[in-house]
């Protein structure tokens, strides 16, 4: 029986050059274990009064809901930013290292929001909170993917400029968007959830850039 053949680490100004499974894996198991933490959260209420407790407990299924979603956006965006993405160096390792470090400070973030709605104290600081930790990993996402963009031998060679652009747009939105619901969250606490909570359903659209061009399209339209 053969062993599988490994690519070889390719030599860089910034290190070795791996090929990026190991670092997909990684982050996967790193956002599977955030949004896990997220439930753990949620603390059954005392049974002799039960529906009304369940009832009370709306700020943490409201926490629970936007942080998981949110989260699971940033697990789909980073496989497509990933997709494209042929080989790693040491930048790109540590950029989403600390992309990661933020993932897994979110499930707090939460418990902190659902606290704060549930108390009806300290709602302002805790959005902002919620919103600059999501601020961060937007960031990061456009720091990774802008250097990935700037030294093109990191990129597969399918992917065109036009590609690379759309996915770029995509990524700057969120810096605005995020950002905008977060400053909104420090004047008046429940817009700046609903804005934040607003770029859920539109993130989940495809973006153009990872569409795959190499399927011939029929006159019709579609795949084969």
């Amino acid at each position: 029986m053969t062993e599988p053949v490994r690519r070889p680490a390719r030599s860089s100004p910034f290190g070795l050059e791996r090929d990026p499974s190991r670092i997909v894996g990684f982050s996967d198991a790193v956002i599977a274990i955030a949004v896990t933490l997220l439930i753990l959260e949620i603390r059954p209420p005392d049974s002799r009064h039960l529906f009304h407790g369940l009832v009370t407990l709306w700020p943490s299924y409201l926490a629970y809901v936007v942080t998981f979603m949110l989260i699971g956006q940033v697990w789909a965006n980073h496989h497509v930013m990933f997709d494209q993405i042929r080989t790693v160096d040491r930048t790109v390792l540590f950029l989403n290292t600390v992309l990661l470090m933020d993932i897994a400070f979110l499930p707090f973030a939460a418990a902190v929001l659902s606290r704060a709605f549930r108390d009806g104290e300290g709602q302002r600081v805790a959005v902002v909170l919620h919103g600059l930790t999501f601020e961060l990993a937007a960031i990061l996402f456009n720091a990774i993917w802008e250097y990935a963009r700037r030294h093109p031998r990191l990129l597969v060679t399918t992917l065109d400029a036009a590609g690379a652009r759309a996915i770029s747009r995509r990524f700057r939105l969120a810096l605005t968007w995020i950002a905008t619901g977060t400053l909104l969250g420090a004047l008046l606490p429940p817009l700046g959830v609903v804005v934040i909570a607003a770029f859920i359903p539109f993130y989940w659209l495809p973006i153009r850039g990872e569409i795959d061009r190499r399927w011939p399209r029929r006159e019709g339209g579609g795949r084969p």
